[in-house]
């Protein structure tokens, strides 16, 4: 027997003993519902990139400003860590099922919001229903896909991509239609889409019991630090890039000379392929270990970063295409790793990981937009793609072995 296969066994029996659901059989149908809710919720979180140059000369923004709207939403992340606690131990299937609904009504009152403080209200209210969807969804994904976790991860980040991928062709097609007052009839999406998960979600069991009993302590948080703070550095590096291409590449477009369409489009492309990239990064981590996944995907995504920046027409829509596949084809490989190795504080562990993730790229997006509004959007994705590449030697550290880790 190899020492992976080892592993794996090793993995298994433990799993067993502790009352996971490592050693289930992947529920193809429940995670392809959690997959598809995430894909409506992220649809209207995907909103406001695109709306950001309307807002920007409609209010007089600066870049900046711009940003600090995109962290209103990012910002209540901080609260996942206390949810995903939460989530170990009670039923919480409340906060997913209502988690479209809630997106849905928020983001679809930006087209009627008649100052920057309506906004940003609405964007933290958003950010608050993000938060608790985000930190209760991976976990239940997980706990649903048994042995197979980079493909549960992969799928519920196709969902996440889906969204993004959907909701900026969205928008903009309905603006041009029917003006930014329209955008409130689109809620009625997310509504409908909470209640057909209500009807999918209502008979989907509970965690185990013994998952529920865990107690939070500091032995349970210091086994999972010295990972999450080698991960926030590296989520730190990585969002430079996410942020400027998530956040500023329609305004960025739109200071080229394209239309609001076409900026729309463009971001739909970039989350189109992220959609394909997130699939195969998560099932082929399965396969071939996190970090090689990783490092390809950092070596890759800088350099379409800049090949996008130095070319135009059809070359430029190819050298999109290949970046969304490469830069966010990571975060399915995070979450994997990150679950298979606190498999006891599941949705803690997922939930303290995106907060940081979710603040980092919160607080660098302004940091990108400042350095728009100083040097020029195009000098800050040229800045982006080299600091990506200064996330290698950290990537080096990350642990080698697909193995749970006792919390």
């Amino acid at each position: 027997m190899t020492e992976e296969t080892e592993d794996t066994a090793r993995a298994s029996t433990e799993h067993q003993a502790d009352g996971s659901t490592q050693t289930t059989p992947f529920e193809t149908g429940n995670v392809l519902t959690i997959a598809a809710a995430h894909a409506v919720h992220d649809t209207f979180q995907g909103f406001l990139p695109p709306l950001l140059p309307t807002f920007i000369a409609n209010l007089s923004l600066s870049k900046a400003e711009a940003g600090v709207l995109a962290a209103l939403l990012d910002m209540p992340s901080l609260l996942q860590p206390l949810i995903g606690h939460w989530a170990d131990r009670v039923d919480l299937r409340p906060v997913v099922i209502l988690g479209p609904a809630v997106t849905a009504v928020m983001m679809s009152l930006l087209g009627i919001a008649p100052n920057y403080g309506v906004l940003a209200l609405l964007l933290t209210v958003a950010g608050i229903s993000r938060a608790g969807f985000h930190a209760v969804g991976p976990a239940a994904a997980g706990r649903l896909s048994g042995r197979r976790l980079g493909r549960g991860m992969g799928l519920w980040m196709v969902g996440g991509r889906l969204g993004p991928t959907l909701g900026p062709i969205l928008v903009v097609s309905v603006v041009q239609i029917l003006g930014l007052r329209g955008l409130p009839w689109l809620m009625i999406l997310g509504l409908l889409g909470s209640g057909l998960l209500y009807l999918r979600l209502r008979d989907v069991p509970k965690q185990p019991t013994r998952a529920r009993q865990v107690p939070l302590s500091k032995q349970a948080l210091g086994a999972m630090a010295p990972l999450m703070l080698l991960m926030t550095g590296i989520v730190a590096i990585r969002s430079f890039m996410t942020s400027a291409l998530g956040t500023y590449l329609p305004v960025f477009l739109t200071e080229e000379g394209a239309d609001l369409w076409f900026a729309g489009a463009a971001l739909s492309v970039l989350h189109g392929a992220g959609t394909l990239g997130a699939l195969l990064a998560g099932a082929l981590s399965d396969r071939l270990g996190r970090r090689p996944i990783l490092l390809s995907g950092f070596l890759a995504a800088p350099a379409f970063m800049l090949l996008f920046l130095q070319v135009n027409g059809w070359v430029q829509v190819l050298s999109l295409f290949l970046l969304g596949l490469t830069s966010m084809s990571t975060m399915p490989v995070f979450l994997a790793l990150v679950q298979e190795r606190f498999s006891e504080n599941r949705a803690l562990a997922n939930g303290l990981y995106l907060a940081l993730s979710f603040v980092t790229r919160s607080l660098i997006g302004v940091v990108v937009g400042a350095m728009g509004d100083r040097f020029g959007l195009r000098w800050a994705f040229t800045a982006s793609a080299i600091i990506m590449l200064l996330g290698l030697p950290l990537l080096w550290l990350l642990p080698g072995k697909n193995r749970a880790m006792a919390t």
